[in-house]
């Protein structure tokens, strides 16, 4: 039996959270917020049996409070994001298995909020790219020297609702999650000159809704991004496009979901960057049709500690929608250990 100062050694805690302020001023006075609300409080939990086998997870209580109501009706939740072994099965090959973080996108692995510009996550990696996405499954990753890695995996897949298509309510999040259909995921990145990461990722859906002749059948998202830093200057860019088959969706007008972001930055000082964002979503519902400019600041105390200020202006592109259309101040304070 290993010694508890054996166990300690291995055993690594950690965790992030974020308290976020949004005063919203939208067309549609009924749709005005003015909130605050601790969004995410995280813990992390690690421990290495061996130099080679690990254990990694990721409990999240969102919202502060939940509460055991017969109508469901309290603010937060509590998930278990990520709960995985992972093995090395030499220096270039890991698998892992259990519940993890599909390798897509920018923020699905990493988004603790020192690390990206504005009080809110943006929305194409919210409404296209589910983030956070996580699934119970298995995977596979490979690792080079010249800057080249790569990512395999099988798991569960969406479960979509047929009434709206919308793909973020789409996540079974390893509750009892219908596996009848699997899902697959594959990214390559490459990383080898130094302030440059580009990255192209597939998900293929046998059947998105995991029920069959429901309108809904298989479905694929491509999705790249390039992340490059030079001196104070940086820039994020981030496509991704989903297309569903099936009669149903495709009377809906939901079977192309589309969205890209442009995001410039500038740190003058180590403590302070300035950034810029526009995006373009086209997501299954009316409302999630638009576009929208930002501009903030981030301020670091420490580099694990961050406050931030943006101001939102959003366009919807429908008029249906016109009344959601809204200028926000945000606020926010993050932190990560």
């Amino acid at each position: 039996m290993a010694t508890t100062g054996n166990w300690s050694d291995k055993t690594h805690i950690g965790g992030y959270g974020e308290l976020h302020y949004n005063n919203i001023d939208a067309d549609d006075s009924s749709k005005d917020k003015d909130e605050i609300d601790f969004h995410r409080f995280v813990l992390f939990f690690g421990h290495e049996f061996t130099d080679r086998l690990r254990f990694n997870s990721e409990l999240e209580f969102e919202h502060a409070l939940t509460k055991d109501t017969a109508d469901g009706s309290g603010p937060g939740e509590v998930e278990l994001e990520q709960a995985y072994i992972e093995y090395d099965i030499n220096d270039q090959l890991t698998t892992r298995g259990g519940l993890f973080i599909l390798p897509i996108g920018i923020l699905n692995e990493t988004h603790e909020p020192n690390t990206f510009y504005g009080v809110e996550r943006n929305d194409v990696e919210n409404i296209i790219i589910p983030t956070t996405w996580w699934a119970g499954g298995a995977g596979l990753s490979g690792h080079h020297a010249s800057g080249l890695s790569w990512d395999l995996a099988i798991h569960e897949g969406l479960k979509m609702p047929t009434d709206s298509y919308r793909v973020r309510s789409g996540r079974q999040k390893t509750a009892e999650a219908n596996a009848n259909d699997l899902a697959y995921t594959g990214r390559v990145k490459y990383t080898g000159i130094p302030g440059l990461e580009l990255a192209a990722s597939l998900n293929y859906q046998t059947d998105a809704s995991q029920e069959g002749s429901d309108g809904l059948d298989e479905g694929l998202l491509f999705s790249a991004h390039a992340v490059y830093q030079n001196g104070p200057f940086a820039l994020r860019a981030l496509y991704a496009e989903w297309n569903f088959d099936g009669s149903g969706v495709k009377a809906a007008n939901a079977d192309e979901q589309k969205g890209w972001y442009l995001e410039p930055s500038f740190k003058p000082r180590k403590d302070l960057g300035l950034y810029a964002r526009y995006e373009d979503i086209e997501g299954a519902r009316s409302r999630d049709k638009f576009d929208q400019w930002e501009i903030g600041l981030n301020y670091w105390p420490h580099e694990d500690v961050v406050l931030k200020a943006d101001y939102r202006n959003r366009d919807h592109d429908l008029s249906t929608e016109s009344g959601r259309n809204f200028d926000a101040f945000d606020l926010g304070i993050g932190y990560h250990f």
